[in-house]
């Protein structure tokens, strides 16, 4: 099988092409192979951001109650098709495909929602208790222009409520989550933008407004938007070409066209969000870029740098007519998605410091082949008593050891030599202020217990 991305033909023979060598900087050699093209690497020295994401996905989900869900990440690429909208930028442009041998076509998922609502059909999840709520995180693709806190290969997490009544309560908690979740992470400075996109009823009304205004100015948009004019006319409010902007600012106000039921859900959405003291920007130009949604729809943004336009941090919305395009009945639901490679960004960007690490840690030094021996026993019995070791097997001298544990920051070592081995007795060293003192090995585990708890 190969993989083609959904605008481009040109695959076939790639896998023949001579790989291009490339000089990495700081490498010992040329390298003919890196990461692919808008893919990244996470190195050791970035997962402490990562681990404080997942941290805080993992505390929103406990706190609120979301149980995981975990989808494949190959589904039919028909799920998107249907389920985000033909007219989409990510299904025309950005999905990567396969033809399998036995003929199906399937899709790297580009996003969590349409295969969450297939899970929730194909196994009768509408029997468990409702509103069900879920939440997943994982490895999503788009084939999309690479650049700052942008990959194709990206990582997300979503909390979804889904089921029972149509409540804009729902659509308020799932926002509080997410200004929770950043509150978390302690990023500051964000803007939560919104709108109401309508329903079935007063929608059909706004979009045949928005074709009348925006056919006066058809010759004047881009070609994406003149093909779109009268495939899906909404998209045109999601265009980036800067070509289009003036046009959407002056566009038709969505809101103002809001049946009765849309314009008092909308209200009491806004009015649970004031009750929760969360502010907004009424944004009617926010659409979101996936067909699926309906009424609420909504965007967290953030300032990355002085002078810098504001950058989307997550994004959802409310998607009740998601289940009868993929099979199923009308069920009320309304979720959200995180970006962690733009939480991240935001982070750094914000100069955010990371929690100090956990210090209740203890650094074996050796000396000497014998102690060496008699070391890797002690490590194991150590870790078996529930603490945390490191060691730093093939540094020989004392000396490469303390230096070691002095640069990650341990306060506290075991020293292991010939003569302790002896006497059945290991030196506790104090690596703040170097006192140390001599204690037998029946009392080391509960001396370093004691001696950790202490600082």
């Amino acid at each position: 099988m190969s993989f083609t991305k959904t605008s481009d033909k040109k695959a076939e023979g790639a896998a023949k092409t001579e790989p291009k060598v490339k000089k990495i900087k700081g490498a010992e050699k040329t390298l003919a192979f890196q990461v692919p093209k808008g893919m990244h690497d996470v190195l050791p020295a970035d997962q402490p951001w990562w681990n404080r994401t997942r941290r805080a996905v993992e505390e929103m989900a406990a706190t609120y109650n979301f149980l995981r869900i975990d989808t494949p990440i190959l589904e039919s690429a028909e799920l998107f098709q249907r389920g985000i909208g033909e007219e989409t930028d990510v299904v025309q442009k950005e999905m990567y495909m396969l033809k399998t041998k036995g003929g199906d076509v399937l899709a790297l998922r580009p996003e969590g929602t349409a295969p969450l609502v297939r899970a929730y059909l194909q196994h009768g999840m509408s029997r468990l208790g409702q509103p069900l709520r879920l939440y997943y995180e994982g490895p999503f693709f788009r084939h999309e222009r690479p650049q700052a806190g942008r990959y194709r290969q990206l990582t997300q997490a979503g909390f979804e409520i889904i089921g029972g009544p149509n409540d804009p309560i729902f659509d308020a908690q799932v926002i509080l989550v997410f200004d929770r979740l950043l509150k978390y992470v302690k990023i500051g400075d964000v803007v939560l933008k919104i709108n109401s996109i309508g329903c079935r009823i007063c929608r059909p009304f706004y979009k045949r407004q928005l074709q009348t205004y925006y056919k006066r100015h058809e010759q004047k948009l881009c070609a994406d938007c003149q093909r779109r004019l009268n495939a899906n006319v909404l998209r045109l409010l999601d265009c980036k070409n800067e070509n289009c902007k003036p046009f959407k600012e002056h566009a038709p106000n969505f809101l103002d066209k809001l049946c009765s039921a849309c314009s008092q859900h909308f209200k009491g959405v806004l009015e649970y969000l004031d009750e929760l003291g969360i502010s907004y920007s009424l944004d009617n130009q926010l659409v979101r870029g996936l067909d699926y949604y309906n009424r609420t729809v909504f965007e967290m943004m953030v300032q990355q740098g002085p002078g810098a336009e504001l950058g989307a941090l997550l994004g959802g919305g409310r998607y009740d007519y998601l289940f009868e395009e993929l099979g199923g009945r009308l069920t009320p639901a309304v979720g959200g998605a995180v970006g962690y490679e733009r939480l991240i960004e935001a982070m750094k960007a914000q100069k955010v410091n990371l929690p100090a690490k956990n210090q209740k840690r203890v650094f074996v030094i050796y000396v000497g082949e014998l102690a060496k021996r008699k070391a890797l026993k002690l490590t194991e019995q150590l870790r078996s008593a529930g603490l945390a070791v490191t060691e730093a097997f093939g540094k020989e001298s004392l000396r490469a050891q303390l230096k070691i544990a002095d640069k990650e920051g341990f306060s506290l070592a075991l020293i292991l030599g010939q003569k302790e081995i002896y006497e059945e007795s290991v030196i506790l060293r104090d690596l703040r202020n170097s006192l140390q003192e001599n204690i037998s090995m029946s009392k080391m585990v509960d001396e370093i217990k004691k001696r950790l708890k202490e600082k």
